[in-house]
Parts: structure tokens; C-alpha cells; sequence
């Protein structure tokens, strides 16, 4: 049994999946209870949008949900988040493929695909970027349906 846990979403940019999945993440273990035992962060495998706020859409599809994305700003992944995070989840096939040619190196925590922890038949959230407004709602379904079968998974290490 474990006092904490963190857990590390990484997409392409940082500034569509990956932050909507820390916000939608943040607020599953805040209304479990557990806001003070879980770090959650946010990141990804690019550089373009390094220090830029989540796009417009995915702030919007959050708002509507309540969850607050705004003041979260895109982050590179570093190979010192193998090593700081205990769980480091990815969003698609490119995503781990590229993680994991670090991991390989590194070592430390191993990558894996978010939506594993989901009950979905998709395997990746799908990148919204180029899509309309409804890409954005479809990432947050997925993305809160993960994250309720990951918050079970951390019930059962947390004290």
C-alpha cells in the first residue's frame, strides 16, 4: 500500500488529449476523495506547442463538464518522467511506440495505453485536432470512462 500516486497522461502536442485527460482525471479522484493522494500531470512527445494553453475546443468541451483546463500550459515529455511518475499512460499506438523507444533506454515506468483501463472497444483516443467540435465530446467520454477504471485500479494501492 502506497500514501500517494502519480500519474502522467501523454499525447502528440499536449494541448487536446492529454490536458482534457488531467482535468477530466483531476476531478474523478476529487470527487473520490482522493485530490491529496493522487499528483496528476499532463504532457507530450512533441515540442510545437511547448508552454501554450490547451486549444480553444478542448477548453470549451471541458467547461461544459466543469472541469477547468485553462491554466494548464503544454509540457515536452522528458525521459525524467519515467522515473518521477508511477503510471505514465498514453492515448495512442504512436504515442506509446514513442514513449517506449525511451522507456527501452531509461527504463523506469513502463508506458501503456490509457484506454486500458476503460471497458471500451477503442484502443486510442483519437486525436481531435483537425475534427469539429464533436471529436472533442467524443475524447471526453473516453477519456472519463478510463479514467473511472483507473481511479478502481489506484482504490486498491491508496490507504
Amino acid at each position: 500500500m502506497s500514501e500517494t500516486v502519480s500519474v502522467l497522461f501523454v499525447c502528440l502536442g499536449n494541448i487536446c488529449r492529454s490536458p482534457s485527460a488531467e482535468g477530466v482525471f483531476r476531478q474523478v479522484v476529487e470527487k473520490a476523495g482522493l485530490g491529496e493522494k493522487v499528483r496528476i500531470d499532463s504532457c507530450g512527445t512533441g515540442d510545437w506547442h511547448v508552454g501554450k494553453a490547451p486549444d480553444a475546443r478542448a477548453r470549451a468541451a471541458s467547461a461544459k463538464r466543469g472541469i477547468d483546463i485553462s491554466g494548464l500550459r503544454a509540457r515536452q515529455f522528458q525521459e525524467s518522467d519515467l522515473s518521477d511518475f508511477d503510471y505514465v499512460l498514453v492515448m495512442d499506438h504512436q504515442n506509446l511506440a514513442d514513449v517506449d523507444r525511451i522507456w527501452e533506454r531509461a527504463g523506469g515506468t513502463r508506458p501503456e495505453l490509457f484506454l486500458h483501463y476503460g471497458h471500451s472497444s477503442h484502443e486510442e483516443v483519437p486525436d481531435p485536432y483537425y475534427g469539429g467540435d464533436q471529436g472533442f465530446e467524443t475524447v471526453l467520454d473516453l477519456i472519463h470512462e478510463a479514467s473511472q477504471g483507473l481511479l478502481a485500479r489506484l482504490q486498491e494501492t491508496l490507504t
